[in-house]
């Protein structure tokens, strides 16, 4: 089986260096790396030019479009039998490939999406973001589990797609707000079976700032308003959640000035739940700092995303709005 592997870039070239080197020690060879830069203004050609002599690699230049008509510019020059994508933000580990390949050749996917993970080298604020994106208490522990709600959606982050597949369906027809899922969705109603590869991995850096993620989970929120706008059964009682968490909490502060004695009853609910978070962050990742900052995290994650979804709620179903 040979890979292509294809990975979007703008702007960003200090992540796809140490991409590319943990490319290079995959114990997996049959692949090959196609670059798309998408018309960045601190490109890096000449970062990917010297992993000439260590990978068959490729880069691309192009006028900006975002990402997903990136990768599918890539999809039309790459030889792969199957297509793999990552985001420029990861590591990835070097058993990768072949985990991928061992079990595609169990298991017959036609698309397959990957966990991520914390690296061992990343920051205490970026282990309290993958903590926020993967904790049983914000997102319900769902990405990257095999128990997930209805069919599974692989992200782009870490997502593979047959070119039999990408034959069929073609490309992504969004470029950005929740493209990924979306793509899925058409790849499972073309008849094709979607899985999750739970040892296919990869440390994902997400975002270095708490400023940075917070902008990335409105975004997040934002996109499913988006897949609901293109298919409305796609919208599930879980994806409400973390608006209804957020409305509680600013209830809960409102509470504290309008009727005290029910502020102390939601005060109390609302402190448990961050001791919970605290508390099963030290035991995940064994250090003090990153429990306190999985605090901000988890609170960011469910109200950025809250709130970019009660927006886009208003303003494109409640008011009728149709930007796409």
């Amino acid at each position: 089986m040979f890979f292509s592997i294809i990975i979007p870039l703008y702007n960003r070239p200090q992540e796809i260096d140490e991409l590319l080197d943990t490319l290079t020690r995959q114990t997996y060879s049959q692949f090959e790396v196609l670059v798309i830069e998408d018309g960045s203004v601190n490109d890096a050609k000449a970062i990917v030019e010297t992993y000439a002599d260590r990978l068959d690699i490729k880069y691309y230049f192009k006028e900006n479009a975002g990402q997903g008509f990136a990768r599918n510019y890539a999809f039309e020059r790459a030889l792969g039998d199957y297509f793999i994508i990552f985001d420029s933000d990861i590591l990835v580990p070097a058993d990768y490939l072949e985990t991928v390949r061992n079990y595609l050749h169990e298991h017959q996917l036609d698309a397959y999406g990957g966990p991520d993970a914390a690296h061992e080298s990343f920051t205490p604020v970026q282990k309290a973001i993958s903590y926020a994106m993967t904790s049983p208490f914000t997102t319900g522990g769902i990405r990257g589990n095999k128990k997930h709600v209805g069919q599974f959606h692989p992200r782009s982050f870490n997502m593979g797609v047959s070119r039999k597949a990408w034959e069929k369906v073609g490309g992504f027809i969004l470029t950005r707000l929740g493209e990924d899922i979306e793509y899925s969705i058409r790849i499972h109603e073309n008849g094709f079976k979607i899985g999750l590869i739970p040892e296919a991995k990869v440390y994902h850096k997400r975002r270095t700032s708490f400023s940075q993620f917070y902008k990335q989970l409105h975004f997040f929120g934002r996109a499913r308003i988006n897949i609901y706008k293109h298919f409305p059964k796609e919208l599930k009682l879980v994806h409400f959640f973390p608006a209804i968490a957020t409305v509680g909490m600013i209830g809960t502060i409102l509470m504290n000035f309008i009727y005290p004695p029910l502020a102390y009853i939601l005060d109390f609910m609302v402190l448990l739940y961050f001791m919970l978070i605290f508390f099963h962050s030290w035991s995940v990742n064994k250090f003090l700092k990153v429990a306190f900052l999985s605090i901000i995290s988890s609170f960011i994650q469910l109200t950025a995303y809250g709130l970019g979804f009660i927006q886009d709620l208003f303003k494109r179903v409640v008011f009728g709005g149709n930007r796409k």
